[in-house]
């Protein structure tokens, strides 16, 4: 029997003063999740997905760097190539401020990225975006910079290069432009659990897709939330399905806790229509992102389960020995 693993990306909070102090996990009714998910552990999250992701299925934190794997996801050319992970973001007084709410701008960015991309011509450049003017761009290139991450505002640092020249005709009046981060090339990547045999990947985010990739498992991409779970009906018919959540996570980082409360009932009650039925079911969280400042909070995270397994009540268990834990019968 198969099981399927949600992951409510960033689902965790601080206390959030116009709940009354409460977290969104704590105000959102869901019913569904409340009557399956019985037996609770804690592990520790990790500041990014992929670094949860890869040490949850593999023990181990990856070697290879996000845009790397991001660009497995998407399935980009990769051999001898570099990586980066291109964001929106405004650079203005000297300061990189991370992009979120993109919905109307994000096409015009995106434009004014392809209007420019050949400036990179003599790199054989590929781009592919996925969200709200977020993407990767592959390259003939060597120039691996180490460059500020999200979601934090930072000091703004020169990209160095042909990109650098991209990224300063792609600047508008406001400072909007998209700024790479996670850049590198592909590496050694660690073997998934024995307990994992077969999986696949569920997801809009390219970061669990390239993750399931690197590991030579399935992976699917479905942008709508809704139209990820008659995928995950079909797919759990012949492998274990890992969902991923990746609104929960986005509706924080524009810090709207009102949005992510409502995503988490969306889930539960599209969990309850598709998945009424399944004996075999894991919600787990890889990090906590505030509802108020948008950045990602390194915590101890919960997961759930709908079965038996050798996790006793409220156990902590290391990350890297979550997933044996879960796919384990308690004894005695």
């Amino acid at each position: 029997m198969n099981t399927l693993f949600v992951l409510l990306d960033g689902a965790e909070d601080h206390d959030i003063p116009e709940f009354g102090g409460k977290r969104p996990m704590d105000v959102a009714e869901t019913p569904f999740m409340d009557s399956v998910a019985r037996n609770k552990g804690y592990t520790d999250g990790r500041e990014y997905t992929h670094l949860f992701l890869n040490e949850f299925l593999t023990g181990h934190p990856p070697e290879l760097p996000r845009a790397a794997i991001e660009a497995l996801g998407l399935d980009m050319k990769m051999h001898n190539r570099t990586a980066y992970r291109l964001s929106p973001a405004y650079i203005r007084n000297g300061t990189i401020e991370w992009a979120y709410n993109m919905e109307e701008l994000h096409e015009s960015l995106t434009s004014r990225v392809l209007e420019n991309l050949h400036l990179l011509g003599d790199h054989d450049p590929e781009i592919e975006f996925f969200l709200n003017g977020r993407a990767i761009l592959t390259m003939d290139c060597d120039d691996i910079p180490d460059l500020p991450s999200p979601p934090m505002p930072a000091p703004h640092k020169a990209v160095p290069g042909a990109l650098g020249d991209l990224i300063r005709k792609v600047t508008d009046e406001d400072g909007l432009t998209v700024y790479p981060w996670g850049c590198g090339r592909l590496g050694n990547q660690s073997k998934i659990h024995d307990c994992m045999k077969d999986l696949t990947a569920i997801s809009d985010s390219p970061t669990a897709l390239g993750i399931c990739a690197s590991l030579g498992r399935k992976y699917k991409f479905v942008r709508n939330l809704d139209d990820r779970f008659p995928v995950a009906v079909k797919a759990i018919e012949n492998t274990n399905v890992l969902l991923h959540m990746d609104e929960v996570d986005e509706y924080s980082h524009q810090r709207d806790p009102i949005k992510k409360v409502k995503v988490l009932e969306h889930i539960d009650g599209l969990m309850e229509k598709y998945f009424s039925d399944a004996e075999r079911i894991v919600y787990f969280i890889d990090h906590g992102t505030s509802s108020i400042t948008g950045e990602h909070i390194p915590m101890t995270v919960p997961f759930w389960t709908s079965f038996d397994t050798s996790v006793t009540k409220n156990e902590k268990v290391p990350l890297d020995s979550v997933l044996p834990r879960i796919m384990s019968l308690r004894r005695g």
